[in-house]
């Protein structure tokens, strides 16, 4: 963890993992990471890398090469197939991995230092926990492994089935968990009315999507608002909240702003900045994404 400045009484701060063995971003640059999955190398589109590559000769030994179409689409030039089991672990979570069409293979490795965040907060307590764009489950996962009780939300049934297969490949599917495909907005809005609460929240939004039902989101417009729901859904003793996008239309302070909105009632302490893989090869971060999360102490 690199702190960098001091902005209105909060840390801005870039975050990178140190503790992956099954994970590694190899090297990066001209547009593209060069990643190792457990034996199983991929290279894939990354517009933040746009230095230049480190380790040339590392990328001839990629199995798979993602070639991108489109904004959002791609195909995959699989030299080598995947193993049929292909998996990642980090500690005593594990993710089953495959190739999609829009590039991902079902892990956001960044997402680790949150996890362990998360899980020092949690620390065996049975709290009440919502997901929200929970996608493969990696904070579910965390969570549950932790003792508390989670509520997983993601529009796409597809995903929710993906979850549950890392979750079952974890051997946590004794824990206390609730499945739920729906839009987020409109899972979180009947919540307030069933007046149901929740100790941490968790929100990992796209920058674009739709719900099961067409929905769209757009996290300019919509993020507030599912915000503003959220604020509802805090039990009297909140315990976090977490805030993560991957989009480079905003910036950790306007994720820090719209947190330190939902919680200006509340007092703790906030922390944002930036999430980041460190390349092996030269030891650059490359930015993942940025973060904003609130804890009570």
């Amino acid at each position: 963890m690199i702190q960098s400045i001091y902005y209105m009484d909060q840390t801005i701060t870039i975050l990178t993992p140190t503790d992956w063995k099954d994970y590694e971003l190899i090297d990066s640059g001209d547009g593209m990471k060069l990643e190792r999955f457990g034996t199983y190398i991929v290279a894939r589109p990354d517009p933040r890398a746009v230095w230049q590559r480190k380790a040339p000769l590392a990328w001839e030994h990629a199995h798979a090469h993602f070639i991108r179409s489109a904004i959002d689409e791609g195909h995959w030039d699989i030299h080598t197939p995947p193993p049929h089991d292909w998996s990642v672990r980090y500690h005593d979570i594990v993710f089953t991995l495959k190739p999609t069409s829009f590039k991902h293979v079902g892990i956001f490795p960044e997402q680790a230092v949150n996890w362990q965040w998360m899980q020092k907060i949690i620390n065996a307590k049975p709290i009440r926990i919502l997901n929200l764009f929970a996608y493969t489950g990696g904070a579910t996962m965390a969570a549950l492994s932790s003792g508390a009780q989670v509520t997983h939300v993601d529009s796409a049934k597809s995903t929710i089935e993906w979850a549950k297969a890392n979750v079952e490949a974890s051997k946590l599917t004794d824990k206390p968990i609730r499945w739920i495909t729906d839009d987020a907005y409109k899972f979180a809005f009947r919540e307030t009315k069933r007046k149901n609460t929740y100790d941490g929240i968790i929100l990992d939004p796209p920058r674009f999507g739709r719900g099961p039902k067409g929905e769209i989101w757009k996290i300019e417009n919509d993020l507030p608002k599912l915000l503003s729901v959220c604020r509802e859904l805090l039990s009297p003793t909140p315990a976090f909240i977490l805030l993560n996008a991957y989009t480079a239309d905003l910036s950790s302070l306007v994720l820090s702003h719209l947190l330190a909105d939902m919680t200006s009632h509340l007092g703790g302490s906030m922390t944002a900045g930036e999430l980041t893989i460190t390349d092996s090869t030269s030891n650059r971060l490359l930015p993942n994404g940025i973060f904003a999360r609130w804890s009570a102490s």
